[in-house]
């Protein structure tokens, strides 16, 4: 193989095995940044409950307030009633009496409702705080795991740049420039394979001439459908052409008939004798 394509053909596999680390990093980080969004949003949830708790409390505290004045009203109602002597506003003022028990009694049952509403919630913000902390200790080992991880990646990003930088202090400046050009769209398919007579880049099927450029590697050569870098991953001593099939075929054809002539002249020689 031309020591130009050789290179190349190095050069894309590095490239490419430098590549293959970035999903690995990226799943990596995803991981940490879901741990993240899930304890986050337990936090937000937290908050919700804890605004919650405080609208309730200022609930009570307005309906004791409210359960405060109608206990004074309820007072001045019992005092004034004891000096009524007129039968219609002794009937006005039970009623009177009447209706500030019943929304005493709402505003009681308001209270009670909105305390155990209280305590339900508290009991969920207990829990929540629990799953918090938990959340956290899990977060905390993740990010130890993700700093070992991405530390491990680095190393062998490192020693792979490394073995890449040696090959560019050999590779020919226009070869390379050639190289990345092609590398800008084509990404890590720059230099592919030819195999079956076929472009692994694109998938189309090379011409006879391409194919055979490729099979002898002696220059670099390009696929004429979609302008990769092509090398073969066979010597072209191990290709088996037709021409020798065929001379084969039409030797043992020969044969074939050499030997039925001779079958025929034996017969023909015992015939005569007879």
């Amino acid at each position: 193989m031309n020591s130009s394509l050789e290179q190349l053909v190095n050069l894309s596999k590095l490239d490419t095995q430098i590549d293959s680390y970035n999903p690995k990093i990226e799943a990596i980080n995803a991981k940490l940044e879901e741990k993240k969004g899930s304890i986050n949003a337990l936090v937000e949830k937290k908050h919700e409950i804890e605004s919650s708790i405080t609208r309730l409390e200022a609930l009570i505290s307005d309906t004791n307030r409210q359960i405060a004045e109608q206990g004074e009203k309820m007072k001045k109602i019992s005092a004034r009633s004891s000096s009524l002597k007129k039968e219609k506003e002794i009937e006005a003022t039970q009623t009177e009496e009447t209706l500030g028990k019943e929304q005493l009694a709402s505003l009681n049952e308001d209270i009670e409702r909105n305390e155990k509403a209280v305590e339900v919630k508290k009991a969920d913000l207990k829990e929540l705080d629990e799953k918090i902390n938990e959340a956290n200790a899990e977060l905390k080992e993740l990010e130890n795991e993700t700093a070992s991880s991405l530390k491990e990646i680095e190393n062998s990003k490192k020693e792979l740049y490394k073995q890449k930088d040696a090959l560019l202090a050999k590779i020919n400046q226009k070869v390379l420039e050639f190289y990345e050009k092609i590398r800008k769209w084509a990404k890590n398919t720059a230099v592919v394979p030819m195999k079956k007579q076929a472009c692994y880049g694109c998938f189309m099927r090379v011409n006879d001439k391409t194919f055979s450029e490729v099979l002898r590697s002696e220059s670099i050569t390009t696929c004429p459908h979609c302008g990769r870098i092509l090398y073969s991953e066979i010597n072209s001593e191990e290709i088996i052409t037709e021409p020798v099939v065929v001379k084969k075929t039409a030797a043992k054809k020969t044969s074939t008939k050499s030997t039925t002539t001779k079958t025929t002249a034996k017969k023909t020689t015992k015939k005569t004798a007879n």
